[in-house]
């Protein structure tokens, strides 16, 4: 047990921090604990990050990998219909531990539009981290 913990922990980095609440309380601001979970304590670089996509969108059953490029549609040059493509959302959302509002992923057509979505997501995370 204390192996499988080890080898969890080398791979999971937390940080921790206090961000004043907006109660006052006997004139002393409250602070509330927070935490964010990070996989790697290395930033991912774009064209590591349009590499996963590009690899987790080639694994698609539905989908020629020999058609899938950055700027690829994934309804007109790749042929998914709207069930295909919440299928490849969902799939995304499982990669990267993240999850992607409809109306955002309705706006999702090509793997360079997840690549930018993917790089705002952790844009915003690590801002609220450093808050």
């Amino acid at each position: 047990m204390q192996y499988l913990r080890n080898a969890i922990l080398r791979h999971v980095r937390v940080i921790s921090n206090t961000q004043p609440c907006a109660s006052m309380k006997y004139g002393k601001f409250l602070t509330a604990p927070s935490r964010n979970m990070c996989a790697s304590s290395v930033p991912i670089g774009e064209e590591a990050l349009m590499a996963r996509v590009i690899g987790l969108v080639k694994k698609f059953d539905k989908i020629d990998a020999s058609k899938v490029t950055e700027m690829a549609d994934f309804q007109k040059d790749l042929c998914l219909d709207s069930l295909d493509r919440v299928e490849l959302v969902m799939a995304l959302e499982q990669e990267f531990s993240i999850e992607i509002p409809e109306e955002k992923a309705d706006k999702l057509t090509c793997c360079s539009d997840v690549v930018h979505h993917l790089l705002s997501e952790v844009f915003c995370i690590q801002n609220k981290a450093h808050l």
